[in-house]
């Protein structure tokens, strides 16, 4: 039975971590943590499973997250459980468990993997996957595993701009609380300059890369929050004009998230033509500022600090991904891939191999877990 409450409006005081991966077949069997080494919560290898680095970073990712981390090891997630699609969630708490409250330098995902593989079969070849693509459906199948339904009255006064308003929902989840963010497009005619509004839910910004060869995130994101005009075949039906026009389309956000996901759009592919974009894209660890980009009503967290970074080598049909994560426990950032890991100084979180950036609006706690009886 699910329970009926709703979760905390803003319950979500706590620290994330982030992890790496790997392309290769790990064999190598499961070790104990080495009783003279320290052994920090949220900081254990991933077996690769053959071409699994795609998983095991993402997975790192997210049990590395202390809101979702705390959610999953206290037993909360279990009262949402959706009878029919609860797999998916189940596989991952124990694989967040074995992360989080293990002695093991590594655990393996197989359960995991085996859980999301029985609805998404490309995940169970040993092929390589697109991790972005990959979080998106993790993100999907544990929203499903865990929604809940409301009813949601609007409290949006009159006096606030249309482009600004947001999107009642009435399905809600622990992901969609910490992931989920809303962009807010503007749509003028440019012959009769009337302009309506279109929003739409996010939970991953993919950001164009506008140099071959060095620039910044604040570059990437100008590019994607720019005016566009839509012209020729791209032009929009206009209700006013009652026939297709040019139109400028420019988004803004109108509900930032917890958690801002960037996608670096580094893989480009013309036609038959296919390459990635080795740009060395400059990123700040703390203090990143979306102010220009948020609707001003909701600029309520505009400032971001950087918690995790997936990186990837090689080509489009091939390569690795490994990660940095920033632990909630020590405080230190590390790098995983696969089983091995290590931790590393601030100053070597700033790669040129960046693919997903983790943002957090505001400092996290250690994670807290149920207590044993």
């Amino acid at each position: 039975m699910t329970s009926q409450q709703p979760f905390p409006a803003d319950d979500f005081s706590i620290y994330y971590v982030l992890a790496d991966c790997t392309d290769h077949y790990d064999t190598s069997p499961v070790k104990a943590a080495d009783e003279n080494q320290p052994h920090f919560q949220g900081v254990t290898g991933l077996r690769n499973l053959g071409n699994t680095c795609y998983m095991n970073a993402i997975l790192q990712c997210l049990c590395s997250i202390s809101p979702l981390t705390e959610y999953f090891l206290s037993g909360k997630y279990i009262t949402a459980l959706q009878k029919n699609c609860s797999e998916v969630a189940t596989a991952f708490a124990y694989v967040m468990t074995d992360m989080w409250l293990g002695d093991a330098d590594c655990v393996s995902p197989e359960i995991f993997r085996s859980a999301l593989g029985s609805l998404y079969p490309a995940f169970t070849k040993k092929t390589q996957q697109d991790a972005q693509e990959f979080l998106i459906y993790v993100l999907n199948e544990l929203h499903e595993s865990l929604k809940k339904y409301c009813r949601r009255r609007s409290c949006e006064k009159t006096s606030i701009s249309r482009c600004c308003r947001k999107v009642t929902a009435n399905e809600f989840s622990i992901i969609t609380q910490l992931f989920e963010g809303q962009l807010s497009y503007s749509i003028m005619c440019l012959k009769c300059e009337n302009c309506t509004y279109k929003n739409e839910v996010f939970t991953i910004l993919s950001l164009p890369i506008p140099s071959e060869y060095e620039c910044h995130l604040q570059d990437c994101l100008q590019c994607f929050f720019q005016q566009d005009t839509l012209t020729w075949n791209n032009q929009i039906h206009c209700s006013f004009c009652e026939t297709k026009q040019e139109t400028a389309v420019r988004a803004s956000i109108s509900k930032a998230p917890k958690i801002m996901i960037f996608h670096l759009k580094r893989f480009d592919i013309l036609g038959i033509t296919k390459r990635k974009l080795r740009t060395d894209i400059h990123y700040p660890l703390t203090n990143l500022d979306l102010t220009p980009y948020i609707c001003p009503i909701f600029r309520k967290h505009p400032k971001y600090n950087l918690c995790a970074v997936v990186n990837h080598f090689g080509d489009l049909d091939g390569g690795h991904y490994t990660a940095f994560c920033k632990n909630s426990v020590s405080q230190a950032w590390f790098s995983f891939d696969d089983t091995r890991v290590s931790e590393i100084p601030d100053t070597s979180v700033q790669t040129a191999t960046a693919y997903l950036l983790f943002y957090s609006c505001q400092p996290f706690s250690i994670p807290i877990q149920k207590c044993k009886s």
